[in-house]
Protein backbone atom coordinates (compact mmCIF):
# COMPACT_ATOMS: atom_id res chain seq x y z
CA UNK A 1 0.00 0.00 0.00
CA UNK A 2 1.45 3.20 -1.17
CA UNK A 3 1.75 6.05 2.30
CA UNK A 4 2.13 9.31 1.05
CA UNK A 5 2.83 11.75 3.77
CA UNK A 6 3.20 15.19 3.55
CA UNK A 7 6.05 15.34 5.43
CA UNK A 8 7.44 14.75 2.08
CA UNK A 9 4.82 15.22 -0.47
CA UNK A 10 6.17 15.86 -3.53
CA UNK A 11 3.61 16.93 -7.03
CA UNK A 12 4.84 13.86 -8.05
CA UNK A 13 3.59 11.94 -5.01
CA UNK A 14 -0.13 13.91 -5.48
CA UNK A 15 0.00 12.47 -9.20
CA UNK A 16 0.57 9.03 -8.26
CA UNK A 17 -2.17 9.09 -5.99
CA UNK A 18 -4.42 10.94 -8.57
CA UNK A 19 -3.31 8.21 -11.35
CA UNK A 20 -4.38 5.66 -8.55
CA UNK A 21 -8.19 7.15 -8.53
CA UNK A 22 -8.06 7.10 -12.04
CA UNK A 23 -6.90 3.88 -12.22
CA UNK A 24 -10.18 2.31 -10.32
CA UNK A 25 -7.83 1.99 -7.25
CA UNK A 26 -8.85 3.01 -3.60
CA UNK A 27 -7.42 5.98 -1.95
CA UNK A 28 -7.88 7.42 1.57
CA UNK A 29 -7.45 11.11 1.73
CA UNK A 30 -7.89 14.13 4.06
CA UNK A 31 -10.47 16.57 3.85
CA UNK A 32 -11.60 19.26 6.69
CA UNK A 33 -13.91 17.08 8.02
CA UNK A 34 -12.56 12.80 8.48
CA UNK A 35 -10.77 11.23 5.97
CA UNK A 36 -12.74 9.90 3.15
CA UNK A 37 -12.08 6.28 1.15
CA UNK A 38 -12.27 7.38 -2.82
CA UNK A 39 -12.95 5.82 -5.83
CA UNK A 40 -13.55 7.78 -8.91
CA UNK A 41 -17.25 7.57 -9.32
CA UNK A 42 -17.96 6.83 -12.31
CA UNK A 43 -15.82 3.13 -11.98
CA UNK A 44 -19.25 0.89 -10.74
CA UNK A 45 -16.23 -1.85 -9.32
CA UNK A 46 -14.43 0.57 -7.94
CA UNK A 47 -17.26 2.02 -5.82
CA UNK A 48 -17.97 -1.64 -5.15
CA UNK A 49 -14.50 -2.07 -3.56
CA UNK A 50 -15.27 0.93 -1.53
CA UNK A 51 -17.98 -1.55 0.32
CA UNK A 52 -15.85 -4.53 0.42
CA UNK A 53 -13.03 -2.91 1.99
CA UNK A 54 -15.30 -1.12 4.64
CA UNK A 55 -17.43 -3.93 5.22
CA UNK A 56 -20.44 -1.57 4.00
CA UNK A 57 -24.14 -3.80 5.41
CA UNK A 58 -25.92 -2.36 2.45
CA UNK A 59 -25.23 0.18 -0.57
CA UNK A 60 -26.11 3.48 0.70
CA UNK A 61 -25.68 6.77 -1.19
CA UNK A 62 -22.46 8.05 -0.89
CA UNK A 63 -20.98 11.80 -1.24
CA UNK A 64 -19.15 12.53 -4.75
CA UNK A 65 -16.73 14.99 -3.51
CA UNK A 66 -15.52 17.60 -6.56
CA UNK A 67 -12.97 20.39 -7.17
CA UNK A 68 -15.19 23.05 -7.36
CA UNK A 69 -18.57 24.62 -8.29
CA UNK A 70 -18.21 23.86 -11.72
CA UNK A 71 -17.57 20.72 -11.64
CA UNK A 72 -20.92 19.88 -9.61
CA UNK A 73 -22.85 21.86 -11.84
CA UNK A 74 -21.82 18.97 -14.54
CA UNK A 75 -23.16 16.09 -12.19
CA UNK A 76 -26.39 17.87 -10.63
CA UNK A 77 -28.95 20.21 -11.28
CA UNK A 78 -29.06 23.43 -8.49
CA UNK A 79 -32.30 25.24 -7.95
CA UNK A 80 -31.99 28.60 -6.41
CA UNK A 81 -31.06 27.51 -2.96
CA UNK A 82 -28.51 25.06 -3.57
CA UNK A 83 -26.87 27.64 -5.50
CA UNK A 84 -27.11 29.57 -2.51
CA UNK A 85 -25.93 27.41 -0.46
CA UNK A 86 -23.35 26.30 -2.73
CA UNK A 87 -21.95 30.02 -3.51
CA UNK A 88 -22.04 30.89 0.12
CA UNK A 89 -20.13 27.99 1.72
CA UNK A 90 -18.02 26.15 -0.80
CA UNK A 91 -14.66 24.79 -0.51
CA UNK A 92 -16.89 23.50 2.61
CA UNK A 93 -18.34 21.02 5.36
CA UNK A 94 -21.84 20.51 3.98
CA UNK A 95 -22.77 18.89 1.55
CA UNK A 96 -26.09 18.78 -1.45
CA UNK A 97 -28.10 16.36 -2.76
CA UNK A 98 -29.54 17.25 -5.61
CA UNK A 99 -31.25 16.26 -8.95
CA UNK A 100 -28.74 13.92 -11.40
CA UNK A 101 -28.20 16.06 -14.43
CA UNK A 102 -28.47 14.40 -17.80
CA UNK A 103 -25.48 12.29 -18.64
CA UNK A 104 -23.56 12.88 -15.15
CA UNK A 105 -21.73 9.46 -15.71
CA UNK A 106 -21.89 8.22 -12.38
CA UNK A 107 -22.61 4.63 -11.43
CA UNK A 108 -25.89 3.99 -9.97
CA UNK A 109 -23.82 2.21 -6.75
CA UNK A 110 -23.12 6.12 -5.84
CA UNK A 111 -26.53 6.99 -5.75
CA UNK A 112 -28.04 3.72 -4.93
CA UNK A 113 -30.51 4.14 -7.43
CA UNK A 114 -31.94 7.07 -6.89
CA UNK A 115 -32.04 10.17 -9.03
CA UNK A 116 -30.41 12.68 -6.49
CA UNK A 117 -26.90 13.03 -5.79
CA UNK A 118 -24.86 14.20 -2.72
CA UNK A 119 -22.04 16.76 -3.94
CA UNK A 120 -19.56 18.87 -2.06
CA UNK A 121 -16.33 20.71 -2.35
CA UNK A 122 -13.45 20.12 0.39
CA UNK A 123 -12.54 23.15 1.91
CA UNK A 124 -9.23 21.28 2.52
CA UNK A 125 -6.61 22.74 -0.31
CA UNK A 126 -5.16 19.07 -0.80
CA UNK A 127 -8.23 17.11 -1.03
CA UNK A 128 -9.23 19.68 -4.08
CA UNK A 129 -5.81 19.62 -5.44
CA UNK A 130 -6.07 15.43 -5.16
CA UNK A 131 -9.79 15.66 -7.05
CA UNK A 132 -8.12 18.09 -9.71
CA UNK A 133 -5.59 15.99 -10.76
CA UNK A 134 -7.44 13.19 -10.33
CA UNK A 135 -9.75 14.93 -13.06
CA UNK A 136 -12.77 12.71 -11.87
CA UNK A 137 -15.58 13.17 -9.59
CA UNK A 138 -14.72 10.80 -6.46
CA UNK A 139 -16.88 8.97 -3.88
CA UNK A 140 -15.55 9.33 -0.78
CA UNK A 141 -17.22 7.98 2.61
CA UNK A 142 -15.06 8.11 5.81
CA UNK A 143 -12.18 5.62 5.48
CA UNK A 144 -13.02 3.15 8.17
CA UNK A 145 -14.37 -0.10 8.71
CA UNK A 146 -18.44 0.09 8.94
CA UNK A 147 -19.57 0.68 12.65
CA UNK A 148 -16.06 2.04 13.64
CA UNK A 149 -15.76 5.57 14.59
CA UNK A 150 -14.55 8.09 11.70
CA UNK A 151 -11.05 8.65 11.31
CA UNK A 152 -9.45 12.16 11.57
CA UNK A 153 -5.85 11.14 10.65
CA UNK A 154 -4.22 8.60 8.39
CA UNK A 155 -3.37 6.71 11.65
CA UNK A 156 -7.04 6.04 12.49
CA UNK A 157 -7.41 4.95 8.49
CA UNK A 158 -4.89 2.39 8.72
CA UNK A 159 -5.70 1.09 11.66
CA UNK A 160 -8.74 -0.61 10.40
CA UNK A 161 -7.88 -0.16 6.77
CA UNK A 162 -3.94 -1.43 6.42
CA UNK A 163 -4.70 -4.28 3.82
CA UNK A 164 -7.68 -3.02 2.17
CA UNK A 165 -7.17 -0.24 -0.15
CA UNK A 166 -4.43 0.82 -2.04
CA UNK A 167 -2.92 4.15 -0.91
CA UNK A 168 -3.70 6.93 2.01
CA UNK A 169 -2.68 10.45 1.56
CA UNK A 170 -1.29 11.66 4.60
CA UNK A 171 -2.00 15.63 5.95
CA UNK A 172 -2.43 15.29 9.70
CA UNK A 173 -5.40 15.21 11.52
CA UNK A 174 -8.75 17.19 10.05
CA UNK A 175 -9.58 20.49 11.31
CA UNK A 176 -12.99 20.15 11.84
CA UNK A 177 -13.51 16.25 12.86
CA UNK A 178 -17.19 15.53 12.38
CA UNK A 179 -18.84 14.68 8.79
CA UNK A 180 -20.34 17.13 6.35
CA UNK A 181 -23.77 18.61 7.03
CA UNK A 182 -25.94 17.23 4.29
CA UNK A 183 -28.76 19.44 3.05
CA UNK A 184 -31.45 18.36 -0.19
CA UNK A 185 -32.67 20.73 -2.31
CA UNK A 186 -36.24 20.54 -4.20
CA UNK A 187 -37.18 22.13 -1.39
CA UNK A 188 -34.40 22.47 1.21
CA UNK A 189 -34.09 20.42 4.19
CA UNK A 190 -31.70 19.11 6.63
CA UNK A 191 -31.03 15.44 6.13
CA UNK A 192 -28.16 15.40 8.51
CA UNK A 193 -26.27 17.88 11.13
CA UNK A 194 -22.55 18.16 10.71
CA UNK A 195 -20.14 20.54 10.48
CA UNK A 196 -21.23 23.41 9.55
CA UNK A 197 -24.13 24.50 11.73
CA UNK A 198 -27.77 24.56 10.32
CA UNK A 199 -28.56 28.35 11.90
CA UNK A 200 -25.44 29.26 9.04
CA UNK A 201 -27.19 27.62 6.46
CA UNK A 202 -30.46 29.28 7.00
CA UNK A 203 -29.30 32.59 7.82
CA UNK A 204 -27.66 31.69 4.42
CA UNK A 205 -31.17 30.97 2.51
CA UNK A 206 -33.13 33.80 4.60
CA UNK A 207 -35.88 31.05 5.82
CA UNK A 208 -35.90 28.08 7.91
CA UNK A 209 -34.41 24.97 6.68
CA UNK A 210 -37.07 21.66 6.99
CA UNK A 211 -36.01 18.56 8.83
CA UNK A 212 -36.03 15.34 7.41
CA UNK A 213 -34.37 12.78 9.36
CA UNK A 214 -36.52 10.43 9.67
CA UNK A 215 -34.80 6.69 9.15
CA UNK A 216 -37.09 5.43 7.21
CA UNK A 217 -37.16 8.20 4.36
CA UNK A 218 -33.23 8.24 3.83
CA UNK A 219 -31.88 9.45 0.56
CA UNK A 220 -28.59 10.51 1.79
CA UNK A 221 -25.47 9.27 3.75
CA UNK A 222 -26.02 8.37 7.39
CA UNK A 223 -29.19 7.34 7.16
CA UNK A 224 -30.89 4.28 6.18
CA UNK A 225 -30.59 2.63 2.67
CA UNK A 226 -33.92 3.63 0.56
CA UNK A 227 -36.16 1.41 -1.07
CA UNK A 228 -35.73 0.99 -4.14
CA UNK A 229 -38.96 -0.08 -5.25
CA UNK A 230 -39.37 -1.63 -9.03
CA UNK A 231 -42.72 -2.02 -10.63
CA UNK A 232 -42.63 -5.55 -10.99
CA UNK A 233 -43.16 -7.92 -8.51
CA UNK A 234 -39.62 -10.05 -7.39
CA UNK A 235 -38.94 -13.21 -5.78
CA UNK A 236 -35.81 -14.00 -4.48
CA UNK A 237 -33.60 -17.37 -4.65
CA UNK A 238 -35.40 -18.79 -7.45
CA UNK A 239 -33.62 -20.05 -10.79
CA UNK A 240 -36.32 -20.07 -12.92
CA UNK A 241 -39.73 -18.19 -14.75
CA UNK A 242 -40.17 -15.81 -17.79
CA UNK A 243 -37.93 -13.04 -16.46
CA UNK A 244 -34.78 -14.17 -14.39
CA UNK A 245 -31.91 -11.85 -13.34
CA UNK A 246 -29.22 -14.03 -13.28
CA UNK A 247 -25.98 -14.95 -11.26
CA UNK A 248 -23.12 -17.32 -11.81
CA UNK A 249 -24.43 -20.20 -14.00
CA UNK A 250 -27.86 -18.88 -13.62
CA UNK A 251 -28.62 -17.19 -16.31
CA UNK A 252 -31.48 -15.44 -17.30
CA UNK A 253 -32.16 -11.80 -19.45
CA UNK A 254 -29.41 -10.21 -17.38
CA UNK A 255 -26.70 -12.00 -15.20
CA UNK A 256 -25.29 -9.50 -12.37
CA UNK A 257 -22.07 -11.99 -12.95
CA UNK A 258 -21.37 -14.95 -15.10
CA UNK A 259 -17.89 -15.71 -13.46
CA UNK A 260 -19.99 -15.51 -9.82
CA UNK A 261 -17.54 -12.53 -9.04
CA UNK A 262 -19.24 -10.88 -6.25
CA UNK A 263 -17.60 -7.18 -7.01
CA UNK A 264 -18.63 -7.21 -10.36
CA UNK A 265 -22.01 -8.46 -9.18
CA UNK A 266 -22.21 -5.12 -6.99
CA UNK A 267 -21.28 -2.71 -9.59
CA UNK A 268 -23.73 -3.97 -11.93
CA UNK A 269 -26.78 -4.54 -9.12
CA UNK A 270 -28.82 -1.20 -9.63
CA UNK A 271 -28.50 -0.67 -13.71
CA UNK A 272 -29.53 -4.19 -14.17
CA UNK A 273 -32.37 -3.71 -11.82
CA UNK A 274 -33.12 -0.86 -13.75
CA UNK A 275 -33.10 -2.79 -16.92
CA UNK A 276 -34.69 -5.83 -16.06
CA UNK A 277 -37.80 -3.96 -14.38
CA UNK A 278 -38.12 -2.19 -17.90
CA UNK A 279 -38.37 -5.69 -19.16
CA UNK A 280 -41.22 -6.57 -17.50
CA UNK A 281 -44.66 -6.34 -18.68
CA UNK A 282 -47.79 -6.48 -17.11
CA UNK A 283 -47.85 -9.02 -14.28
CA UNK A 284 -44.72 -11.18 -15.09
CA UNK A 285 -42.50 -11.28 -12.23
CA UNK A 286 -38.71 -10.96 -11.72
CA UNK A 287 -36.87 -13.86 -10.61
CA UNK A 288 -33.62 -13.23 -9.12
CA UNK A 289 -30.94 -16.34 -8.39
CA UNK A 290 -29.36 -16.83 -5.18
CA UNK A 291 -26.56 -14.61 -4.19
CA UNK A 292 -23.87 -15.73 -1.51
CA UNK A 293 -24.71 -14.57 1.93
CA UNK A 294 -20.74 -13.32 1.95
CA UNK A 295 -18.59 -10.67 1.49
CA UNK A 296 -20.49 -8.02 -1.00
CA UNK A 297 -23.15 -10.97 -1.29
CA UNK A 298 -24.24 -9.36 1.98
CA UNK A 299 -24.85 -5.89 0.64
CA UNK A 300 -26.70 -7.21 -2.36
CA UNK A 301 -28.93 -9.35 -0.86
CA UNK A 302 -29.78 -6.00 1.74
CA UNK A 303 -30.50 -3.98 -1.32
CA UNK A 304 -32.50 -6.87 -3.04
CA UNK A 305 -34.66 -7.94 -0.31
CA UNK A 306 -35.89 -4.18 0.26
CA UNK A 307 -36.39 -4.63 -3.09
CA UNK A 308 -38.33 -7.31 -2.87
CA UNK A 309 -40.05 -6.67 0.32
CA UNK A 310 -44.47 -6.61 0.64
CA UNK A 311 -45.86 -3.42 -0.25
CA UNK A 312 -48.77 -1.99 -2.03
CA UNK A 313 -48.75 -4.12 -5.61
CA UNK A 314 -47.42 -6.89 -3.59
CA UNK A 315 -43.62 -8.09 -4.38
CA UNK A 316 -42.38 -11.29 -2.75
CA UNK A 317 -39.84 -13.47 -1.81
CA UNK A 318 -38.74 -16.86 -2.71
Amino acid sequence: MVNISTKTLSAADLAKAAKMLQDGKLVAFPTETVYGLGADARNGTAVAAIYAAKGRPSFNPLIVHVPSLEAAQELADFDDDALALAQAFWPGPVSLVAPLKAGHGLSSLVTAGLDTVAIRVPEHALARDLLTLAGCPVAAPSANLSGQISPTTAAHVLSGLQGRIDGVVDDGPCAVGVESTIVATNPARLLRPGGLPVEALEAALGHPLGRDLTPDKPSAPGQLTSHYAPRAQMRLNQTDGALVLGFGPVDGALNLSRSGDLLEAAANLFSMMRQIDDMADGDTLISVAPIPMTGLGLAINDRLSRAAAPRSGGATTG
